[in-house]
């Protein structure tokens, strides 16, 4: 069982990325694929999460509008499109597979990439 992220790097505060996570030596049905982030000093923080099987998708309230989650069944990939980053969402981004019911919480992730760091700085 494996996530990989993909597609961080820096960016100026009104710019955008994208982040990947491919996923390989599991089915991702009855998953939920989280985006958590943290940042030097704070704690792990739930970013959004999308249902593989009906893509569902929620948001953090610090990031909802300006970010977006979605999936490609066929590179079995889930995607966080960034736009309008701030220097506070500076910090390494995790995905993670979970199939709890409660998919904004960290603890209830079974499977964890290995991060990718996104500083926005001018």
């Amino acid at each position: 069982v494996q996530l990989v992220e993909s597609g961080g790097g820096s960016a100026q505060p009104g710019g955008s990325l994208r982040l990947a996570c491919a996923a390989s030596g599991f089915t991702l049905d009855y998953y939920y694929i989280g985006w958590f982030r943290q940042a030097p000093g704070k704690e792990r923080e739930f970013v959004g999460a999308i249902s593989w099987s009906v893509g569902t998708t929620y948001y953090a309230d610090s990031v909802k509008g300006r970010f977006t989650i979605s999936r490609d069944n066929a590179k079995i990939t889930v995607y966080l499109q960034m736009n309008s980053l701030k220097p506070e969402d500076t910090a390494v981004y995790y995905c993670a597979a979970s199939r709890s019911m409660s998919p904004t919480r960290a603890p209830m992730y079974d499977y964890w990439g290995q991060g990718t760091q996104v500083t926005v700085s001018s």
